[in-house]
């Protein structure tokens, strides 16, 4: 791969282990965390390009130029290649005179082509020869003729140049060399792309929390947009808040007690002032906990709002368009779903219940979004138990219509809505935890 080019190319996470790389340009291209491992980078040229976290030594740095690129440790370099300087190239033209009498002999011509380091074109007629010399590979012509000579001068001049060009008598010889000096190198896109692979995320990196921690969030919590993380610990009975310490790392977690096993959690602003707070579902207290954001990622002690038996998932969407959030739960143990209403300024009314389907369905999972053109939130819920899934219709005001069943197979333990096929309606999808499939539920 010596002498190659890649031009404005996304190379992330691309593999150049044990490489040919010398001389090598790489121009405007993404670079992220590709892998130079044991790769000869003699000459390569860096520029306009993006190489945040590539595996490279300092070694291998040193081989290379950059110019305007952002290296691994995400610092701009500004490093200008050195410049090589040519050799001046030296010129040496022989003007030849000679008078000769005016008989003369038949002229014979040999022209002989040939390709060597040094060239010479001469060409001699009755009245005059030149002779010019120049370093680079062409062809080399010889005319000869003889004459009678009585008087033979010849004069030579020397000129010294530093150009990259040298100026011939003779245009056609300085196109030809030309010609022959540049060269275009094309790289076999297809051999390329075999000693290539490509690995797209670094290794793990991992951080405490509380025990089995079972839900997660990622969202900015103190107002720096930086998104950091929220997770629910079901065996602890504690949220943990890991704050973004930038450049992917999270700063040690600060934990805030809930209730009994928080098996679902979801962060959102729920009291209008613009910073994000957490409601966590507690499945073992029955009750929903909300921790309201204090300033600096920092929250306040819960404040519990008693719901259903064993509440699991819980979705957090404003259902009664008033622009303030509401809190949709699917209670597993009571086999209905329950709706609290905000109140404002972060408080919540008593949930309304509706019931899903027959005894023993166990909502599992909830989603809430408008399924059937309204611009009004609809509910969406999995039953593990009676393998079907329930859609109720907002009926305006915060209020629900009676459930529509679909039946699916297999225990459907989650639930997704989007749509999938473009025609600007949301489709269901949900993951079956007794089977080894998904269910995809097209709108019709």
């Amino acid at each position: 791969m010596s002498n190659g080019e890649f031009s404005s190319v996304n190379l992330n996470g691309a593999s150049f282990d044990g490489a040919r790389l010398d001389k090598v340009k790489f121009d405007g291209s993404s670079l992220l965390c590709v892998s130079f491992n044991g790769a000869n980078l003699a000459g390569a040229h860096f520029s306009n390009s993006d190489l945040s976290g590539a595996k490279i030594t300092e070694d291998q740095i040193n081989q290379a130029s950059f110019h305007n690129v952002t290296m691994p440790n995400g610092k701009n370099s500004e490093i200008i290649s050195s410049m090589t300087t040519k050799k001046p190239v030296t010129q040496i033209t022989t003007k030849m005179s000679t008078t000769t009498s005016p008989t003369s002999t038949p002229s014979t011509t040999t022209t002989t082509m040939s390709s060597s380091t040094t060239t010479t074109a001469t060409t001699t007629s009755s009245s005059s020869s030149s002779s010019s010399t120049t370093t680079t590979s062409t062809s080399t012509t010889t005319s000869s003729t003889s004459t009678s000579t009585s008087t033979s001068t010849t004069s030579t001049s020397t000129t010294s140049t530093s150009t990259s060009t040298t100026t011939s008598t003779t245009s056609s010889i300085a196109a030809a060399i030309e010609a022959t000096s540049s060269t275009s190198v094309a790289i076999d896109a297809t051999s390329a792309a075999t000693n290539i692979t490509y690995n797209l995320f670094l290794n793990e990196t991992t951080y405490s929390v509380g025990t089995k921690p079972e839900a997660v969030a990622v969202v900015d919590v103190n107002t720096d947009n930086k998104p950091d993380i929220v997770v629910a610990n079901s065996n602890s009975d504690n949220v943990s808040v890991l704050l973004n310490a930038g450049n992917g790392t999270f700063n040690t977690s600060a934990t805030y007690s809930v209730g009994s096993s928080p098996y679902s959690v979801a962060v959102v602003d729920v009291n209008g002032d613009n910073k994000s707070d957490i409601i966590v579902a507690n499945y073992g207290s029955n009750n929903v906990g909300v921790l309201l954001n204090a300033g600096s990622g920092t929250f306040n002690a819960q404040t519990t709002y008693s719901v259903s038996f064993n509440p699991y998932s819980i979705a957090v969407v404003d259902v009664n368009s008033h622009n303030k959030r509401d809190i949709i739960v699917a209670n597993s143990g009571s086999n209905n779903v329950g709706v609290l209403l905000n109140a404002g300024s972060g408080t919540f009314n008593i949930q309304i219940t509706y019931a899903v389907s027959s005894v023993g369905t166990f909502p599992w999972s909830v989603a809430v979004t408008d399924v059937n053109s309204d611009n009004r939130p609809d509910i969406i819920v999995t039953n593990s138990d009676s393998n079907d899934v329930n859609v109720l219709l907002n009926a305006g005001s915060g209020a629900f219509n009676i459930q529509i069943t679909y039946a699916v197979s297999s225990s459907p333990s989650s639930v997704a809505v989007i749509d999938v096929n473009n025609d600007n309606k949301p489709d269901i999808i949900v993951a079956k935890s007794a089977s080894s499939n998904i269910g995809v539920l097209l709108h019709c």
